[in-house]
């Protein structure tokens, strides 16, 4: 196995996958908007006629709050595209990995979620992701579905650079304090897909890979101390601070409820393929140094708002 396609190549685990791929040996290739239509069968089955080896989804209808208003739309994305997707994978008999949400679940647990735990999206971003993951499932005997949370990036559009930017605006944030997860860095997601596909490479695909896995950066925090952090490293780089006030989810409300504690049980990946991503912290410190060193070192004014 050598050939990987990675679906939604422009987004933010896609291009750290483009980068990652050929360290290990692999040969990236990708579509993305606006050549690649997720929501067009015809789109999906020309772009899987390059038969690669593998398949990396990272494509999806992403806008928590707009998938409240249009449901549909994001149900085209996030539920039949990956059932299309994995029955083409499955006619030329190639592993599929599908990258899903944390939002499945609806945080009322109070501890780690695992693999095993029943699902529960409060919202329709959550419902369609948990369709997808049906669907890709059941239509591909080789479909691995990845969960993670909390992603963000040097690039695009996410947490760390909305709250960089507004930094730059304003001297005090208010941010929310009452929802607990893992923020994890996309190049760290990235190399630990990178890492299960070198696994598949070596071992062949295995009855125990197909299934639901959980990978999310170790240790846990709020939005308000994911915030907190960012501005401690943020001087470094000579990147703007602000004070964080903490406030409730009920002080901001949004669209689309979301989940208080998605914090994800990641033991099965550790036991199955002995991939474990590092602390949230390693992410964070490693992806300020990416923006301190570089092309996107504090454009924050090319970022749009998060609210």
């Amino acid at each position: 196995m050598r050939r990987i396609l990675v679906l939604g190549a422009s987004g933010q685990v896609g291009r750290e996958l483009l980068a990652a791929l050929p360290r290990f040996n692999f040969l990236a290739s990708s579509a993305s908007r606006p050549g690649f239509d997720l929501t067009s069968a015809e789109s999906i089955a020309k772009t899987l006629a390059s038969r690669p080896d593998a398949v990396v989804n990272c494509a999806a209808w992403t806008a928590v709050d707009a998938a409240e208003d249009d449901e549909a739309g994001a149900f085209r994305a996030n539920a039949l595209a990956p059932g299309l997707i994995a029955r083409h994978c499955a006619n030329v008999g190639i592993p599929l990995i599908h990258l899903s949400t944390d939002y499945v679940f609806d945080g009322a647990k109070g501890e780690p979620y695992t693999e095993e735990d029943l699902p529960n999206p409060l919202g329709a971003y959550g419902r369609t992701k948990l369709a997808g993951e049906w669907a890709a499932l059941a239509a591909n005997p080789m479909t691995m579905v990845i969960r993670t949370s909390w992603v963000y990036a040097a690039h695009g559009r996410n947490f760390l650079l909305t709250m960089l930017r507004l930094a730059s605006e304003r001297p005090e944030l208010r941010v929310v304090a009452d929802q607990r997860g893992s923020p994890t860095a996309a190049s760290h997601l990235a190399r630990a897909i990178v890492a299960i596909l070198a696994r598949i490479r070596s071992t062949g695909w295995k009855p125990s890979y197909h299934g639901v896995f959980h990978a999310t950066a170790a240790g846990d925090t709020t939005w308000h101390g994911f915030a907190e952090a960012i501005f401690t490293h943020s001087p470094s780089c000579g990147g703007p601070v602000a004070r964080v006030a903490p406030i409730t989810s009920a002080e901001y409300p949004t669209k689309a409820s979301r989940p208080a504690d998605s914090r994800l049980d990641c033991s099965r990946l550790a036991e199955t393929f002995d991939v474990a991503i590092p602390p949230w912290q390693e992410g964070l410190a490693e992806t300020i140094r990416e923006l301190r060193s570089g092309q996107s070192i504090w454009r924050v004014s090319d970022v749009a708002s998060h609210g």
